[in-house]
């Protein structure tokens, strides 16, 4: 292929790729955002095996095939609820070849001298020092969302000069690597690999278990600037768009998501969750009773009601529930109650992940709502069915300025005139912190499998 030819066909991968976050971003969207991101990127890799620069077919064929054969399978098997951790790992491989990519752009081009010289070892210390950060950070994230690790933050004795220390000790040996050559040279890049490696591990291992949605998000943007400084080292250009879109991107997403929880993203990344000197979020003492409720009472309650707003979280997900919630949806419309949907920005462990669960039960999106646009309404609302949501619901966030969640914007489902929380047992949400809306005289507690207790509820409408 020409040169001509591979810019163009790496243009049109570019496009392809902004069409689809522009599709990511609605739900109806959705599918075809992800077939253009799945058509740029063919395109992109036909580009590259035929730009002439790549000879080693007979080792490369094999991994593409092994690598793509792994991907079908996980794609097959992975479950929703895990699908956190794997977008965690995926981030890690994405770190790891920004390091590879760095020391072997080094081999390569380790005669450049003058200003040139000076570029490329800046673009190979950078790629190499996030890479190193996104790798051992993000499969630190994967321990802690699969439960191979405490969520409980790991707070040192001065971590924070710590990490001063050892930003400071990378930006001294990444100055050493640019004004040396050969071995010397090699050595301080190394000593900055394996900093940015430790970093990654002390940074993500100080982050509690509430604040590992923001934490994939903020990795996912570190794997975009990675993959972007893989790009100038390799002097591709569609790399360097790929990733710089993938990093505004994420450090979008984890802006958002930050706002949605009251806090700030140096807050996530530098504070432990809970207190104001990073300690971990320890449960409450709520106290009082609780009432419970079965199957029929609140598959009556729910006939009876005009208006019903149901509150998916990470629960639902578990229980595979959505589904059978689809089916209690279309029954009670057919006996004209008006049905809705009230969505966090982040419930569940993944952004969109309730939303996306919904859409797979082919629930309208005309009635899935978000937390805004729901709030105001609740007063009036008769049932407010929560599905496995903790956190989002927690009234401890706006009425106790002392709770670890205090200020982080939720759904006032304590609010309407009957809440029915579904829950398998009284434990503690996410962030370890116990919820009053469970003890308030308006709510109910159904116990059990979440898809089990709202079956023998449809079968009772």
């Amino acid at each position: 292929m020409t040169d001509g030819l591979i810019t163009s066909a790496y243009l049109v991968s570019g496009v392809l790729f902004i069409l689809s976050l522009g599709g990511l971003s609605r739900q109806e969207t959705a599918r075809r955002g992800n077939l253009y991101g799945i058509l740029g990127m063919v395109i992109a890799i036909l580009a590259t095996l035929f730009s002439g620069k790549i000879t080693n077919f007979q080792f490369l064929i094999p991994l593409m095939l092994v690598g793509g054969v792994v991907g079908a399978i996980l794609a097959k098997k992975v479950e929703m609820t895990a699908m956190p951790e794997l977008v965690a790992i995926l981030h890690s491989f994405v770190g790891a070849a920004a390091v590879m990519v760095g020391i072997a752009s080094y081999h390569e081009h380790h005669n450049h001298v003058g200003t040139t010289k000076i570029i490329h070892d800046i673009e190979v210390v950078l790629g190499v020092f996030i890479g190193g950060i996104t790798f051992s950070g993000s499969v630190i994230a994967f321990g802690k969302l699969r439960g191979s690790i405490s969520g409980k933050p790991m707070l040192l004795p001065g971590r924070h000069l710590l990490n001063l220390a050892m930003l400071l000790g990378s930006i001294w040996f990444g100055y050493s690597f640019i004004n040396s050559t050969g071995d010397p040279a090699l050595q301080a890049l190394l000593v900055v690999t394996g900093i940015s490696l430790v970093l990654g591990v002390h940074l993500i291992m100080a982050i509690g278990g509430a604040d590992m949605p923001v934490v994939v998000s903020m990795l996912n943007s570190y794997s975009g600037w990675a993959a972007a400084a893989a790009g100038f080292m390799l002097q591709n250009d569609l790399l360097i768009i790929t990733g710089a879109l993938v990093g505004s991107s994420g450090a979008i997403l984890s802006y958002i998501m930050c706002k949605a929880m009251n806090r700030s993203l140096a807050n996530v990344i530098f504070g432990g969750f809970g207190t104001s000197d990073g300690a971990p979020a320890a449960s409450g003492e709520t106290g009082g009773s609780v009432t419970e409720t079965n199957p029929e009472e609140v598959a009556e309650l729910l006939s009876e009601a005009k208006d019903v707003v149901i509150v998916p979280g990470y629960g639902m997900a578990v229980a595979q529930a959505q589904h059978v919630i689809q089916q209690i949806t279309e029954t009670l419309c057919t006996k004209n109650v008006n049905v809705r949907f009230a969505i966090h920005p982040v419930a569940g462990r993944l952004p969109g992940h309730m939303n996306v669960l919904l859409a797979e039960a082919n629930v309208p999106y005309d009635i899935v709502l978000e937390m805004d646009e729901i709030n105001e309404d609740l007063p009036e609302t008769n049932i407010v069915l929560v599905v496995g949501a903790n956190d989002i619901v927690n009234p401890s966030a706006l009425e106790d300025s002392s709770s670890p969640i205090a200020g982080m914007p939720v759904i006032e489902a304590w609010n309407a005139k009957t809440v029915v929380a579904l829950k398998r047992s009284m434990a503690a949400g996410y962030s370890g912190v116990e919820n009053p809306l469970y003890f308030k005289e308006n709510t109910r507690m159904l116990f059990g499998d979440a898809k089990a207790t709202l079956t023998a509820v449809a079968g009772c409408l």
